[in-house]
C-alpha cells in the first residue's frame, strides 16, 4: 500500500511538472472593450488587430498591437468587433482558434482531472487494503464481514484455571452443540446469547474459545469495534454477512469481543445528538439476533468490561438471554491459576503457590501470568538456574509499586522524614483490629513513591463501617506521624489524602453511613444526566460529615502514635538503617498483633478442615483393612477345620 501511493504521489508531480511548461497563461485585459477600441482607432494607436475566432462559438480573443504595446481581450460577439474594423485603414485578420489553443486553455481542467482519477484510483486501493480483499476484487467486498473462522479452537475447559461456577453455567451450552436433539424435542430453547461481563483480564475470551473448543464447532471471532467504518451502511452490512456466514456452518459460536463499541446504549437526549452510523449498525445486530431461527444453532457470546453501557434492546430476553458475571479469581482460583502459568517455568523448592496465591489478592488472571513472567525475568537477569520465591515477591512488588530507584539522591533529614512517615502507618495499622495485614514497610523509592507499606488486603465479602474507618485511621498515620514527630507536614501523604477523602464520600453519598445522612444512596447511573440527584444543602451536609469523619480520624491516629510513640521511634530508626523491615520485625517491637486477620482464620479452618477430611478418610482405611483382615482370618480357620 505504501509503494503504491509513492507512485501515485509521483506521478502526479510529473504532470504537474509538464503542466508548469506547456500552460503559459494569456495576459488578459479585462478594462480593454470595443468602445476603447473605437477610441484608440480614432486616435490611430491600433497599428493591427489580430481576431481569434471559433467558428462554431461567436466569443472570441480580440490582440490589438498599439505602437507601444500589445493588449488582449474577450469579446462576447465577434461580429461587433468586425464592424468596428470594417471601412478602416487597419491591418487585421481572422483566424480560426487553433487545437493548440484549445489544449492550452484546457490545461488546468485536464490537469485537474487526472489528479482527481488518481485520488479515485489511491483510495479505490486503500479501501480494498482494509477490508483484506485483492486488488481485483473493488468495493464489493468492503462490506464483507472480518470475522476470522477458526474451525477447532484447541482450548477446552481443562485449559480454564478456576472459574467453576460459569464453567458449569455454560456447560450446557455446549451439551446442546453436541446434541440439539436433546432439547428441542421436548420444546427446550437454548438461549440465543450470552454476555460475558466482569474486569479486564478474567479470561472472558478464553471461556469463550473454551466452549467452542469443547462442543468442536466452528468459531468466528470479531471485535465490535471491526464493525464502525466512516462509511454510511459499512457495519449493518458486515453483521448481516456475518450473521450469513454462520448460519452457512451452523451449529457454529459468533463471538462479539468488546460488545460495548457497537452496543452502547442509544442516546435518548436529541440535544445531545447521536451517531447515527453506530446505531444503524445496533439496529441491524438486533434484527439479526431476533430474525434466525431460535433452534439453528448459531449462538452468540459477547465481552464487555462494561454492561452498564449497553442498550436495553440488546439485553432483553430473546437475544442477550444470559448475563454472566467473570469475576476476579479468589484465593482457591489464584492457587490454579499459578498452576497453570508455572507449568513451563523452571522453579526451586522454595516456591510456594499457596504463599503467591495469598500475596496477590485482586489480581485477574492476566496479572497473574505477569507475574508468572516478570519473575522468570529477574532471575534470568540474576543468572539463576530457576526462578526463586524472593524473584515472585520481587515481581509482585515490581508490578504494584513500580520500578525500584535505588539510585535517587536524598538526604539524611528527608530519608528518616519518610521512615517516620512509614512507620506511622505501620503502626496504626498494628493497633487497628480490621485494617489489613502488614507484610512489609519500605524506604526505598518505586516509581514515583518515596516508601511504601505493603499489606496483604482482606479479601472481604462484606465490608463494615468500623472496618472503613479502621483503613481510613490507617492511612493518615504518616500525615499523623509527620506532624507529631517531624514538627511539619509534607506532600508525601497527597495519595493517602486522595484515598481518604474519596472513601469517606462513598461512604457518605452511596453507602448511607452518615450520621445526618443515614440510610440514603445518591449513585445516578444517567449517563448524560447532568443534574445533581440532591440539592445544594445536602452538597452542604455531606461536605460537612466528609470533613467531620476524617478529622476524627486524623485525631484518633495521632492518639494511637501518641500512646505508642517509644515503639513507633524504633520502628523508624529501623527502617533508616535496613530501609526494608518486615512483620517479624514489627512484631518483636511491639508484640503480638492482638487480633487474628481474616486470611488467617479462613487458614486455620481450611487446615482443620483437612485435618479432620484426613483423620476420617484414615478411620476408614483403619477399618477396611480390620475387617479385610478379620475376613482372611475367618477363611484360613475354615480351611483348617475342612482340612
Amino acid at each position: 500500500m505504501g509503494n503504491l501511493l509513492i507512485a501515485y504521489l509521483l506521478i502526479a508531480f510529473m504532470l504537474f511538472g509538464v503542466y508548469v511548461l506547456l500552460y503559459k497563461p494569456v495576459d488578459v485585459d479585462k478594462t480593454y472593450t470595443d468602445y476603447q477600441l473605437k477610441q484608440d482607432i480614432k486616435a490611430n494607436k491600433v497599428v493591427s488587430v489580430e481576431v481569434s475566432q471559433n467558428k462554431e462559438i461567436p466569443t472570441g480573443t480580440i490582440n490589438v498591437k498599439l505602437q507601444d504595446k500589445s493588449i488582449e481581450y474577450y469579446t462576447p460577439d465577434v461580429n461587433e468587433t468586425m464592424k468596428i474594423l470594417e471601412g478602416k485603414d487597419i491591418k487585421y485578420s481572422l483566424n480560426d482558434v487553433s487545437r493548440a489553443k484549445l489544449v492550452e486553455r484546457m490545461m488546468p481542467y485536464i490537469f485537474v482531472s487526472v489528479l482527481f482519477a488518481i485520488y479515485m484510483m489511491g483510495l479505490t486501493t486503500q479501501i480494498n487494503s482494509a477490508s483484506g480483499v485483492g486488488g481485483s476484487a473493488g468495493l464489493s467486498d468492503f462490506g464483507k464481514s472480518r470475522a476470522r473462522k477458526d474451525k477447532k479452537t484447541g482450548i477446552t475447559f481443562d485449559d480454564v484455571a478456576g472459574l467453576e461456577e460459569e464453567k458449569e453455567e455454560l456447560s450446557e451450552i455446549v451439551d446442546f452443540l453436541k446434541d440439539p436433539a436433546k432439547y428441542t424435542e421436548i420444546g427446550a430453547r437454548i438461549p440465543k446469547g450470552i454476555i460475558l461481563e466482569g474486569p479486564p483480564g478474567t479470561g472472558k475470551t478464553l471461556l469463550a474459545k473454551a466452549i467452542s473448543g469443547e462442543a468442536d464447532v466452528p468459531f468466528f471471532s470479531i471485535s465490535g469495534s471491526d464493525f464502525v467504518e466512516m462509511f454510511v451502511g459499512v457495519g449493518a452490512s458486515r453483521v448481516r454477512d456475518l450473521f450469513q456466514q454462520a448460519k452457512q456452518k451452523s451449529p457454529c459460536i459468533i463471538f462479539i469481543d468488546e460488545i460495548d463499541a457497537v452496543g452502547r446504549a442509544r442516546s435518548k437526549n436529541p440535544a445531545m445528538g447521536g451517531n447515527d452510523e453506530r446505531e444503524n449498525t445496533l439496529n441491524a445486530l438486533l434484527t439479526e439476533m431476533d430474525g434466525f431461527g431460535t433452534n439453528s444453532g448459531v449462538i452468540i457470546l459477547a465481552a464487555t468490561n462494561r454492561a452498564d453501557m449497553l442498550d436495553s434492546a440488546l439485553l432483553r430476553a430473546g437475544r442477550f438471554d444470559r448475563q454472566i458475571h467473570v469475576d476476579l479469581p479468589d484465593l482457591n482460583e489464584r492457587k490454579e491459576v499459578f498452576k497453570v502459568h508455572l507449568k513451563p517455568v523452571k522453579t526451586d523448592d522454595s516456591v510456594d503457590i499457596d504463599f503467591l496465591a495469598r500475596q496477590t489478592p485482586g489480581f485477574s488472571g492476566a496479572d497473574i501470568a505477569n507475574v508468572c513472567n516478570e519473575a522468570a525475568l529477574i532471575a534470568a537477569r540474576h543468572n539463576s538456574q530457576a526462578v526463586k520465591k524472593q524473584d515472585f515477591l520481587d515481581a509482585v512488588d515490581r508490578i504494584i509499586g513500580g520500578l525500584e530507584k535505588k539510585t535517587k539522591v536524598m538526604t539524611q533529614a528527608e530519608k528518616r522524614s519518610i521512615a517516620i512517615h512509614e512507620a506511622g502507618h505501620a503502626t496504626i495499622s498494628w493497633f487497628t483490629e480490621f485494617a489489613n495485614p502488614l507484610v512489609k514497610v519500605s524506604i526505598v523509592p518505586r516509581g514515583q513513591a518515596l516508601g511504601a507499606a505493603w499489606y496483604l488486603p482482606e479479601e472481604r465479602v462484606l465490608q463494615t463501617k468500623e472496618a472503613m474507618l479502621d483503613e481510613m485511621c490507617s492511612l493518615l498515620g504518616g500525615r499523623a506521624a509527620e506532624e507529631l514527630f517531624v514538627g511539619h507536614i509534607s506532600t508525601g501523604a497527597m495519595n493517602d489524602l486522595e484515598r481518604v477523602t474519596k472513601q469517606a464520600y462513598g461512604m457518605i453519598a452511596y453507602a448511607g453511613m452518615s450520621d445526618k445522612l443515614p440510610n440514603v444512596c445518591f449513585y445516578n447511573n444517567a449517563e448524560y444526566q447532568f443534574q445533581k440527584p440532591y440539592s445544594e444543602t445536602t452538597a452542604k451536609i455531606m461536605d460537612d460529615e466528609v470533613l467531620r469523619m476524617i478529622n476524627e480520624q486524623y485525631e484518633r491516629a495521632k492518639q494511637i502514635l501518641t500512646e505508642h510513640a517509644e515503639g513507633h521511634a524504633k520502628l523508624a530508626q529501623l527502617l533508616v538503617d535496613r530501609e526494608v523491615i518486615f512483620a517479624e520485625d514489627v512484631e518483636k517491637i511491639f508484640g503480638k498483633r492482638p487480633w487474628t486477620s481474616r486470611a488467617e482464620e479462613l487458614l486455620e479452618a481450611q487446615m482443620k478442615a483437612d485435618a479432620e477430611r484426613m483423620a476420617e478418610e484414615r478411620g476408614k482405611q483403619l477399618e477396611a483393612e480390620a475387617k479385610a483382615k478379620a475376613e482372611a482370618e475367618e477363611k484360613e480357620k475354615k480351611e483348617e477345620e475342612e482340612a
